[in-house]
């Protein structure tokens, strides 16, 4: 099975996404976003219920709308951070101006997207700040004979380096944190390139067979399966 030493990307904790938002439509959109790229999202209506939810929860991520009536979004950053909650937190702010660079550390937030925003910036900004927050001591993920340094950017196969473009390690990570979970092209393409849709899925092809002849050792692949209609899987 696909491990980090010392944390698990597959784990519950990590995978889960808590969205606080008082506009349902927002909602809604964010929570499909984050599920297509691999979390699980769970949406909450107001900063009560919000704030409810992360304490019991304890999710790996958190988005919280800056202004909502009730409780606010500063209020729960703060109440989140006096409690010990090391959580990342990405507040949405709707005015660009509302929130300085010092404010945000003040109330503990992470970063923060100013709405409207794209699906490419903010899951950006998210995959950012999770690399940011992340323990520096489970960087490494390994599959059969395979080990991926994620703090040097390094891939061995039976010790010896193995040389991957950009878009091929970027390929594979995300298979990594994604294990045993049929991908389509389209979330492959969206969460790996950075846009949701793209002039030719076979792109995606391209790369999932350089990577197979790179990493799998018989010409039937064992690791990087096909789903046909689908997508692929990755089987560690």
């Amino acid at each position: 099975m696909a491990t980090a030493l010392g944390y698990n990307r597959g784990s519950p904790n990590m995978q889960t996404a808590l969205v606080i938002d008082d506009d349902s439509s927002l909602r809604d959109t964010v929570g499909l976003m984050l599920e297509n790229d691999g979390f699980r999202a769970v949406l909450a209506s107001d900063g009560t219920i919000g704030l409810e939810q992360a304490l019991a929860m304890k999710p790996g991520l958190i988005l919280v709308d800056l202004r909502m009536p009730g409780i606010s979004g500063v209020e729960v950053c703060k109440e989140l951070r006096n409690r010990g909650m090391k959580t990342p937190l990405i507040v949405l702010s709707a005015v660009s101006d509302e929130m300085d660079k010092v404010r945000l550390l003040e109330i503990g937030a992470d970063d923060y997207v100013v709405k409207p925003f794209s699906v490419r910036e903010l899951l950006a900004r998210i995959h950012a700040v999770l690399r940011r927050t992340s323990p520096e001591e489970t960087k490494v993920m390994e599959f059969a004979d395979v080990k991926v340094d994620l703090t040097r950017r390094v891939v061995l196969k039976r010790g010896d380096e193995l040389k991957l473009t950009r878009a091929e390690y970027n390929l594979l990570t995300y298979f990594l944190a994604n294990p045993d979970r049929a991908l389509t092209r389209e979330m492959i393409l969206n969460s790996v390139w950075g846009y949701e849709t793209f002039p030719n899925t076979r792109t995606v092809d391209a790369h999932v067979v350089r990577l197979r002849q790179k990493l799998e050792d018989s010409p039937i692949p064992r690791h990087f399966l096909t789903v046909h209609g689908v997508g692929y899987r990755f089987l560690p």
